[in-house]
């Protein structure tokens, strides 16, 4: 770890910041331009950075079969645990009844957002961009992922004419590696003009009669985390769990206090090579996909708040329905934005689905900036765990394919 304060540093904002919000109060809020001017520099470099890795891991693969055989498992990792977490959460759902016995005027917690309904196809559509320099201006991730893709794919199958495109965004490549490098150093300073408002905005007013929704989706959050990517990295990836977190753990505390899968990403990419020893190809292809399509914290959110919904209104879900909304929170986590808020709007589509009230998702608007510091923890450190699995079992494949080689090659 070439930063080992840096944890440190970002814990000792953290606690300042919740410190000074409870005693400041809204006031706090004069410190949020700290957390914005972070959170630009972080969205700064997010679309170069993403360009130019995933192209150079791509390209850099030499093989499309690999390419091919890595983007398998990881596509799979990532729905397989979507829906291992939405199974926990409407386990604990079940379990801790969050909306029985609640009694709040749904005016007191904020608004119903508007959402624009997508269905599948359209959403899967979508990720083809009609124009990517557009979905460069405009920040559409998983369009520019796709075109990435497809740049990466046509310099391997050319070859030596395009190894000056190869070596124009491998140079890129670095530059953003440095210039992230710089930007997380100032992460402390973010984490402290993030957190502190929050915690002066939201009285106890709004959080005691939603605490259980809150404890159920932290109690998820945990198991998840604890349960799901220790076996991961433990079984598939074959390093220590206690090793795992520690290294993961200062991108997992700044996705808590940001609520941004993309935004952490920077920091991700940075702590996945330097801590946990996932190679480059790797975490260049395999974390920027994650940031957009593993949404395991917000499906884990999905399994808590519509049941809590359900419970609210007494509407009693049948077992069709809950493998209804297991089905569909995994599928609508493809394309689901890695940016505040994007947890609601995913709501609305699993809400619409199975027949609940779009207006229940008033009753928990007012927390959902909490709620979507835990999924969005969780989301981060699944990917890091997703990468630490498809390098270790691509670093394996390779020692198989050259055992094979040597032996041939002596036969």
């Amino acid at each position: 770890m070439k930063n080992p304060n840096l944890l440190t540093q970002i814990l000792i904002a953290f606690i300042a910041a919740i410190i000074l919000g409870v005693i400041a109060g809204p006031s706090v809020e004069v410190v949020q331009p700290l957390g914005d001017f972070f959170l630009r520099l972080i969205q700064f470099i997010i679309v170069p950075l993403i360009l130019s890795t995933l192209i150079v891991g791509v390209a850099g693969t030499g093989n499309v079969r690999k390419l091919g055989r890595m983007g398998g498992k990881t596509i799979a990792y990532y729905l397989g645990t979507s829906a291992v977490a939405i199974t926990i959460g409407l386990a604990i759902g079940l379990a801790f009844q969050p909306g029985a016995g609640v009694d709040i005027p749904t005016e007191a917690v904020g608004a119903e957002p508007a959402a624009e309904e997508q269905n599948v196809v359209d959403t899967l559509l979508n990720i083809i961009p009609l124009n990517p320099f557009e979905a460069m201006v405009e920040g559409e991730i998983l369009q520019i992922i796709f075109f990435a893709l497809f740049i990466g794919i046509a310099i391997s199958l050319v070859g030596e004419k395009a190894q000056p495109v190869y070596r124009f965004f491998e140079g890129l490549a670095e530059v953003m590696y440095k210039i992230t490098g710089i930007v997380i150093l100032l992460a402390p300073i973010g984490v402290f003009g993030l957190i502190a408002p929050v915690v002066g905005e939201y009285g106890m007013s709004v959080l005691l009669p939603l605490l259980k929704v809150i404890l159920g989706v932290f109690a998820a959050c945990l198991l998840h985390i604890v349960i799901t990517y220790s076996i991961v990295v433990k079984l598939g990836g074959k390093m220590s769990p206690l090793v795992f977190f520690k290294g993961i753990a200062p991108a997992g505390l700044f996705a808590f206090s940001s609520a941004s899968s993309a935004g952490t990403l920077p920091l991700t990419m940075k702590n996945s090579q330097e801590n946990l020893g996932v190679s480059q190809k790797t975490s260049s292809f395999v974390l920027p996909l994650g940031a957009t399509i593993n949404m395991d914290g917000t499906a884990i959110y999905q399994g808590v708040a519509v049941l809590f919904i359900a419970q609210f209104y007494g509407i009693e879900l049948s077992i069709m329905q809950m493998l209804s909304v297991i089905l569909i929170a995994t599928l609508a986590s493809i394309g689901t934005a890695g940016v505040p808020g994007a947890g609601l709007i995913m709501l609305t589509f699993v809400l619409t689905n199975i027949g609940l009230p779009l207006e229940g998702i008033a009753l928990i608007a007012g927390i959902d900036r909490i709620l979507d510091m835990f999924r969005t923890s969780v989301n981060v450190v699944g990917d890091a765990a997703g990468a630490v699995f498809v390098d270790r079992t691509e670093k394996h494949h390779e020692s198989n394919e050259d055992k094979d080689l040597e032996y041939s090659m002596n036969v």
